[in-house]
């Protein structure tokens, strides 16, 4: 039986957890923005001298209660409709819905010639960091769905309703469980199982063991 005390004491552990969880992001967000930024400026030159548009991309994703807040990446896609882009090639555009929204990098017509590397390195995800200090995202949690993308797996996929309803009670993280699990191409509802899998089991032991296992996992995918 479930008494008072042992329901103040979980709740004080969740507090605590969700304080040093905000501390980490907020204090490691300003290291790797410090510590990238050599290289962010860099990659802001590179990109305005190889494709026309913008440096920065910004896309609306879930966040925490399925309040919507707009992602930044360094744009690795060319400007203007790139649906349209890639309706020009049916059998792919096929391949990207049957696959989860996904298309390889070499294979995606969207993606601009140095976006291919940005991608590649993951150097398109540090503009993240600034999420992170917006508080609109953490360094650690699930990845961070469209709406419409959850509303089309949650009808092709009911089983996963549950996950997607912890998805959704959550901040969306910049790395999480499934990354640095070392899998590869895992479907949807796989992913989902570990997000859910993680926001069930959180733990600062947990969260600190995802981070030191981040730069081996994207060295990994290179």
């Amino acid at each position: 039986m479930i008494t008072v005390k042992s329901k103040y004491l979980v709740s004080q552990r969740i507090i605590l957890f969700d304080i040093t969880k905000r501390i980490i992001d907020i204090v490691g967000s300003l290291v790797l923005l410090l510590v990238f930024s050599p290289v962010m400026i860099v990659t802001a030159i590179l990109i305005k001298l190889t494709s026309p548009g913008p440096v920065l991309f910004s896309q609306k994703r879930v966040g925490k209660n399925s309040h919507q807040f707009s992602m930044y990446k360094f744009r690795s896609m060319y400007t203007g409709n790139n649906d349209e882009r890639l309706k020009l090639y049916p059998e792919l555009l096929k391949k990207y819905k049957q696959a989860g929204w996904k298309l390889s990098i070499k294979e995606d017509p969207r993606i601009t010639p140095i976006g291919k590397y940005l991608r590649t390195l993951s150097i398109d995800e540090m503009p993240q960091f600034i999420n992170v200090l917006q508080g609109n995202m953490s360094l650690v949690g699930p990845r961070a769905y469209r709406e419409e993308e959850l509303q089309e797996y949650a009808h092709r996929f009911p089983q996963t309703k549950k996950y997607i309803d912890d998805i959704r009670s959550v901040k969306p993280g910049i790395t999480g469980l499934w990354q640095t699990s070392g899998r590869n191409d895992l479907s949807f509802e796989q992913r989902a199982k570990l997000d859910s899998h993680y926001i069930r089991t959180r733990s600062m032991r947990q969260e600190l063991l995802i981070l030191l296992k981040t730069p081996l996992s994207m060295i990994s995918h290179w």
